[in-house]
């Protein structure tokens, strides 16, 4: 037995018949919602308060005037500067070409010092005498140079004057016939109070003085310390003639 023909499906989607009724419906929905909602409404009238407020008054009314603010503030016609004003003369110019020859005051020879002898002759003033001739003081010269030394010196200077030395000497006078200067010789000390080194700095102009410093120099022992020290030896020496 055969079958018939295939039964043909439905199209699928709206019909144009449904899409023109559901059109015409928003359509009518917008416009209900325009009227429903759309109405315009009368807002409620606030109250006025703090308006500008007129009065009628003629200018002899001076009570009105005191409640102006600006009484004291801005000029007024009134006031007394502006009806000054008002009575202002109205002058023309006169342009008047000329020349003058210039006046000068003459001095009076009569008024020359004149203040200052009313001043003198009106004013007095202690006298003092003048003692131009004082009488001589006599007053004896007292010596006060200090002697000269008589024995040769030294002294420590620098980092190691303040430390204590073991073996302190005695400083000889030279026997020379001229003056010398000071001998300065640069010490260095270590820890344990030994001296590592001598250095003559200045001389005295004599060999056998200079000599002399270093030797004692290097004879110095010093207390020990915690670190090397300098400092420098000043022989200060003392000369006596040689004998013929």
């Amino acid at each position: 037995m055969n079958a018939g023909p295939a039964a043909t499906p439905p199209a699928g989607g709206w019909r144009w018949q449904k899409v023109l009724v559901f059109i015409v419906f928003a359509f009518a929905a917008h416009l209900g919602f325009v009227f429903l909602l759309g109405t315009k409404r009368t807002a409620a009238p606030h109250a006025v308060t703090r308006v500008p407020v007129f009065h009628l008054a003629d200018s002899g009314d001076e009570l009105i005037r005191l409640t102006d603010p600006t009484l004291w503030v801005l000029p007024h016609n009134e006031d007394s500067v502006p009806v000054a004003w008002s009575f202002q003369s109205v002058g023309t110019n006169q342009m008047i070409n000329y020349t003058e020859e210039p006046l000068f005051l003459l001095p009076v020879a009569a008024d020359f010092g004149a203040a200052f002898n009313d001043f003198i002759q009106t004013n007095r003033f202690a006298t003092a005498r003048l003692n131009l001739k004082p009488e001589p003081h006599l007053v004896l010269p007292v010596a006060t140079v200090a002697p000269l030394p008589q024995n040769s010196s030294w002294q420590l200077t620098g980092e190691i004057a303040g430390r204590r030395i073991l073996n302190a000497f005695a400083m000889p006078t030279l026997p020379l016939n001229d003056v010398l200067q000071p001998t300065r010789v640069q010490l260095l000390v270590d820890v344990n109070g030994d001296l590592l080194s001598t250095v003559l700095l200045d001389s005295s102009a004599d060999s056998d003085a200079d000599q002399l410093a270093l030797k004692l120099a290097r004879n110095l022992r010093f207390v020990p310390a915690d670190h090397l020290m300098f400092g420098e030896l000043i022989c200060n020496w003392q000369t006596v003639p040689k004998t013929p």
